[in-house]
């Protein structure tokens, strides 16, 4: 049994570091394709081996995105969020302590949302039986605080309710066997990648140092701000990490670029961490990658720990194969064509998407593209662009 998990968890890591490092392979495509194999793959390894090895590939993935999503600026839409600070970084020749600064938010918040595992525990069940009643009025309570909360209220609104159409229209589209890929691809990847094809965008020479640039008071606020927003988010259908980032100001203020980049990072793991422990706790998977691994097996205790575990061995090694594959890209960003190397991402998430679901796969994606571009080009946040998710789960609660 130990060769098997220790077999699973290796193969885990190794998945991850292709979805990490490829833009458009998000670990939830390759988790439900797990799934859709799962009576194939069920009678060489238990439900618990696969469980392992879903853990180890999103805890990888958690780490090893923040690569692309500073150097090519294509981030997963949990970290969207970060790709202006650390672009910023990248330009003026830094992109790597950009990673390192990401990468220290992500392990130290990994470590942080275990050790708070038990509080959790504690108070989870609690807490979702007061809220449960209340939940689709405070949903629009929260985002209706995320659409005033600056000057950019009106286009922040019409963004949330273009991207809340589109959730809801593609939902309601019967043949699409992976919706997401192309919604959340052309939302949050393909407009960001096109931003920077128009800009003419020339990276410097990169410089790599074995110092970190960051305070340990900015480190711990981030990991504050992230352990108070991730645990809140945990009973909300609908919110994910971006918008824990930008909830995390109202528990914290004045963050930094750099403090920002490790607020991101941890809001990741952390996520992912207290998404197991809530399908542990109250039965309820949030995260895409714990909704497939509910769907393998019924966790007991000492599965639950395995899983913890797994975590932490991945999360562990995850920090130094980030390490490695950064300094790589480092090299590599100022020897290609980065025009080129867009474009050649773009193609491929194109073709994903057709493959997935065909031609209406890439009306999907085109659409989304084209409302992704509103953000970056008016200078409104990313964050609204969730109304692709969370729409859809208030018209639930209200019709």
């Amino acid at each position: 049994m130990f060769t098997e998990l220790l077999f699973s968890l290796i193969l885990g890591i190794m998945f991850g570091i292709f979805t990490g490092l490829i833009p458009g392979i998000h670990v939830n495509l390759v988790a439900a394709l797990l799934l859709a194999l799962s009576s194939f793959l069920l009678k060489m390894f238990t439900p618990l081996d696969l469980a392992v090895f879903i853990i180890s590939l999103s805890v990888t993935h958690s780490f090893l995105d923040t690569i692309p999503s500073i150097y090519l600026g294509a981030p997963e839409n949990e970290n969207a969020l970060s790709i202006l600070p650390g672009q910023k970084m990248l330009l003026a020749g830094y992109g790597h302590m950009a990673v390192k600064i990401t990468i220290l938010g992500t392990y130290v918040g990994m470590i942080t949302a275990i050790l708070l595992v038990p509080l959790f525990i504690f108070s989870a069940e609690k807490i979702f039986t007061v809220l449960r009643p209340y939940l689709g009025y405070l949903l629009f309570i929260i985002m209706f605080y995320l659409i005033v909360k600056d000057s950019m209220r009106l286009w922040n609104l019409f963004l949330f309710l273009l991207a809340g159409t589109l959730g809801v229209l593609v939902f309601s589209v019967p043949n699409l066997n992976e919706p997401l890929f192309p919604m959340l691809s052309g939302l949050f990847g393909v407009s960001g990648l096109m931003v920077g094809i128009f800009d003419n965008t020339k990276i410097p020479k990169q410089n790599i140092t074995s110092k970190i640039n960051l305070k340990l008071s900015e480190l711990v606020k981030a990991v504050f701000a992230s352990s108070v927003a991730v645990f809140f988010i945990q009973f909300f259908p609908g919110l994910g990490p971006a918008q824990g980032a930008v909830l995390s100001n109202v528990f914290i203020r004045d963050i930094k670029d750099k403090g920002y980049l490790a607020l991101v990072g941890a809001m990741g793991t952390m996520s992912v961490v207290f998404s197991l422990v809530t399908f542990y706790t109250l039965g309820k998977a949030k995260d895409g990658s714990i909704v497939v691994v509910s769907k393998l097996l019924e966790i007991d205790k000492s599965g639950f720990i395995l899983l913890l575990s797994s975590f932490l061995i991945a999360g562990s090694i995850s920090v130094f194969l980030t390490l490695y594959f950064s300094k790589m890209f480092s090299k590599l960003i100022v020897r290609v064509n980065y025009q080129i190397l867009v474009i050649t991402i773009i193609v491929f998430i194109f073709l994903m998407s057709f493959f997935l679901n065909g031609p209406l796969g890439i009306v999907v994606l085109i659409t989304a593209t084209a409302i992704g571009l509103i953000a970056p080009l008016k200078g409104i946040g990313r964050n609204h662009l969730m109304g692709c998710l969370i729409l859809p789960v208030m018209l639930y609660y209200v019709l």
